[in-house]
């Protein structure tokens, strides 16, 4: 009987070793990795943020752009630094101004020629997540230069499908296949999206990084396959209503227009329905946004920054310019697990946040040699602390088809726009009374104050990201 204790005692000294063993065990075996988020970037060219569902446009049909942000994230104040292509597309994957890397308007067909285009060993945020271990795709429109030291696969991607110049035709389009120009058959839309499932499938064990840069809705808006043209054959869209507007022209561009977004978002919805098919979904961060915004009949414009009348009977000609819907572009983001369904965020983030807040998401540091602009509004998708932007910035050096010198400060309030070079062609909007920007105020003396106060911000970051027309305007004083 007096062994009982004894035993009782022994058994209490194993389990407790046992424990110990277990918790030593627990603590110091290596915790398993989560899976590498992939992430897929998908840019638009030229698609307004008043063309979707999910902005309040009830004639569009984008259903599958309208699911993404009824599962993510819907940005309400998100724009672009400068309304044309290829100094956006610089912008959004450098962190870096188009002043920065030399590229001021869209890259015509001499200035390719010549060698304009991203700078060699330039940067870029898909370079960095190739570096990291992820294949890294870009699916269709680059405009970033067409020498071989500037091709895409000199920039960060492992693969290519696509047009490296600014355009390719909506249907049985030329476009680059394993490094070789090939004549295709099919519709753009429908082609591109084809190659990036291919992409995926050939990548999907691994992390990967796939940007699909679709040509749509670019002018021309069409053709595209039939589907996409029906729902709008017999509509009569609302348009803005601005004196002396071609009314008839505008419908009719405006139903092409949607056309080509529906043909867009019936390839997103392919897109969708394979990831999921691929158990893929809840692992990938989904990014949808457009280069740039645009106009149809807005102010009495056509197309974007370097937009052209459109009254009076006549087209042309062209009016440079930083208008809301020039600047505004969707952004959407979906990511499981991190951003709860429907979310809205009223914060400005800029394109040129989008170097800073991918590697943010994906959690890489940004490399300390290669100095960029933007801010990681990661932190704000995550429900953390984050400062916004008291003010973003823009800039557009128009040079294709006209002389322009714009820079551009806004804040949530006010809007200051200079014509540099110009005379009495200078901005300054009310958002807040006045957010069609229909008054221009920059000579009302009641604004003085804040003209200056808006002037100081934006010498300040000209003289930050040295502004060459800053140092200009300094040596002709």
């Amino acid at each position: 009987m007096n062994s009982s204790p004894l035993r009782l005692l022994s058994r209490l000294r194993w389990i407790a070793a046992t424990v110990l063993t277990l918790v030593l065990v627990r603590t110091t075996a290596p915790a398993a990795e989560s899976p590498r988020k992939n992430i897929i970037f998908i840019l638009t060219d030229d698609q307004a943020h008043w063309s979707l569902g999910a902005y309040g446009n009830r004639e569009a049909r984008t259903p599958n752009m309208d699911r993404l942000a009824r599962e993510g994230a819907r940005f309400l104040n998100a724009f672009t630094c400068t309304p044309v292509c290829s100094p956006s597309r610089a912008a959004m994957l450098t962190g870096r101004y188009g002043t920065q890397v030399g590229i001021t308007d869209y890259i015509d067909p001499k200035e390719a020629k010549a060698g304009v285009g991203l700078p060699p060993g330039s940067m870029t945020w898909p370079k960095v997540l190739q570096q990291r271990g992820y294949k890294t795709g870009l699916i269709g429109k680059w405009h970033l230069g067409e020498k071989p030291e500037m091709h895409p696969t000199k920039m960060g991607f492992d693969y290519f499908y696509g047009a490296l110049g600014g355009a390719f035709k909506p249907k049985d389009p030329e476009l680059e296949v394993d490094g070789q120009p090939t004549k295709l058959a099919g519709f753009g839309a429908d082609l591109i999206t084809d190659a990036a499932l291919g992409f995926i499938e050939n990548h999907r064990t691994n992390p990967f990084a796939l940007l699909i840069h679709y040509r749509e809705p670019h002018l021309p808006y069409d053709p595209v396959p039939e589907q996409d043209s029906a729902p709008f054959k017999d509509l009569d869209p609302t348009i803005p209503d601005f004196a002396n507007l071609r009314t008839n022209q505008v419908k009719y561009w405006t139903r092409l227009y949607y056309a080509a977004i529906h043909s867009v978002d019936r390839n997103l919805g392919r897109l969708l329905a394979r990831l999921e098919e691929w158990k893929l979904a809840e692992n990938t961060i989904i990014v949808f946004t457009s280069d740039h915004g645009y106009m149809i009949g807005q102010h009495g414009l056509h197309t974007k920054g370097n937009a052209h009348w459109v009254v009076g009977g006549a087209t042309g000609p062209k009016r440079p310019n930083m208008f809301e819907e020039s600047l505004r572009v969707p952004l959407l983001i979906r990511w499981p697990g991190v951003i709860a369904p429907g979310v809205e965020v009223t914060e400005t983030v800029s394109n040129i946040d989008t170097y800073a807040t991918v590697l943010g998401m994906l959690g890489i540091k940004p490399p300390r040699k290669w100095k960029q602009q933007g801010v990681d509004f990661s932190p704000l998708l995550r429900g953390k602390s984050y400062t916004p932007h008291s003010a973003i910035f823009g800039q557009y050096d128009l040079h294709n088809g006209g002389l322009a010198y714009l820079r551009m400060v806004r804040t949530p309030e006010w809007k200051l726009v200079r014509h540099h070079f110009s005379h009495s062609l200078d901005e300054l909007y009310d958002l807040k009374a006045d957010p069609g920007e229909l008054k221009n105020r920059y000579d009302d003396p009641a604004c003085e104050n804040i003209r200056a106060d808006l002037q100081q911000q934006l010498t300040a970051w000209q003289r930050r990201i040295k502004d060459p027309i800053l140092q200009r305007l300094e040596v002709e004083k």
